[in-house]
């Protein structure tokens, strides 16, 4: 087998996974088998989520607001709030909850969002990804620009 450099270790070159995924080594070799935590693959379908353009947002309301409170304490890890994955030793499957901007094209935005995790998972982790569930639990509204007028006073002049 040939071996190639890794940024500060040597890895062992495998052949490509049998179910044809982004990824080009397998994650069981002859010479041992690599572990992926779970955390580590929601961190990574976090991020790439948030490449998207349109997402504003993870996590249902209540992910949301108990999130607030762990960030005041310090405790808060963002880029996984409102991303649940399920790894195995071959696949994984991605959960994602997440708050759309106002105006933005939903089915298009939950493909984008999609697609841009499998890719990242994939590639980075040698995992095929067997699904990616998209819930939109929000809208993000723009905030007005003008204040409404104080009670009794006329609207026109």
């Amino acid at each position: 087998m040939t071996e190639t450099r890794t940024s500060s270790a040597t890895a062992e070159q495998a052949p490509v996974r049998p179910h044809g995924g982004q990824g080009g080594t397998s994650l069981m070799t002859e010479r041992g088998r690599t572990t992926i935590a779970d955390e580590v693959v929601a961190k990574i379908a976090g991020m790439a989520a948030r490449e998207i353009e349109g997402v504003h947002e993870f996590g249902s309301a209540g992910a949301r607001a108990f999130g607030a409170i762990k960030g005041v304490l310090g405790a808060e890890d963002a880029v996984t709030r409102g991303v649940a994955v399920e790894v195995g030793e071959r696949q994984a499957a991605v959960d994602i909850h997440l708050v759309v901007e106002y105006g933005v094209a939903i089915p298009d935005l939950a493909q984008a969002v999609r697609g841009n995790v499998i890719r990242a998972v994939e590639r980075m982790c040698g995992l095929e990804v067997t699904e990616v569930n998209v819930a939109v639990d929000d809208v993000h509204l723009p905030r007005q620009e003008s204040s409404a007028p104080a009670d009794g006073e006329p609207r026109v002049q």
